[in-house]
């Protein structure tokens, strides 16, 4: 069942713990942080954490490594700062989303299309997600990945079915928990293989299957 009372933003959930940094009061340290982020997370997506380091992100942004540390003291509060701008992005998509009152069901589909084209275009996207996967190799806090998603997914489908959308008898926790599976099953292939350059087409046969199995 999903969680009484808390908003779809809330269900969708954020890192546990924000990191405590220094208040940033000039634009220029704002904008280099953000540099830094970026690149880490280009790099974190193409080499992995344990291939990347402190150096590697400063070339790649083009400040010194005394910047990079001025933000972030280790490579791991690097790491987890890409991650939660990670999670900042998906909870702009899904913002942006929920302005527009689309139905349950729709909201659904729309949200994970448009999470698709950001795995395949955004590096923030794609380098937490890898850092998700190679979390076991990161000292640090990440949060748990597919769970945030699947209580959105099941709160949706719940209202889904209340509104008709769904086939009767249909169970939304079981459907929720086959779209995460599906869509990060969907999106980790298309990396695999194809550098997600195809993760729209993929993701979009999927998901008619599923709306088959739902819907009826």
């Amino acid at each position: 069942m999903p969680k009484p009372g808390k908003t779809p933003v809330q269900l969708l959930g954020e890192p546990k713990e924000r990191m405590k940094l220094a208040p940033l009061r000039q634009d220029r340290a704002v904008r280099t942080r953000a540099l830094v982020v970026v690149a880490a997370a280009e790099l974190f997506a193409e080499r992995g954490f344990r291939g990347t380091s402190v150096k590697d992100v400063a070339d790649r942004a083009e400040v010194t490594k005394g910047a990079v540390y001025f933000h972030f003291p280790d490579k791991e509060t690097l790491a987890s700062a890409v991650v939660e701008s990670h999670y900042d992005r998906r909870t702009e998509v899904l913002e942006d989303l929920l302005v527009e009152r689309l139905s349950p069901l729709d909201t659904v589909v729309v949200l994970l299309d448009r999470m698709a084209i950001a795995f395949r275009d955004d590096p923030v996207i794609q380098g937490g997600a890898r850092l998700q996967n190679e979390r076991t190799f990161i000292q640090a806090n990440l949060p748990e990945p597919f769970v945030g998603w699947t209580d959105l997914l099941t709160a949706l489908l719940h209202d889904a079915a209340k509104a008709g959308q769904l086939r009767s008898g249909a169970d939304p926790a079981a459907l929720a928990r086959s779209f995460v599976a599906a869509f990060f099953g969907v999106q980790h292939i298309s990396d695999r293989l194809h550098g997600r350059t195809d993760i729209a087409e993929r993701w979009a046969e999927t998901r008619d299957l599923l709306l088959r199995a739902a819907c009826g």
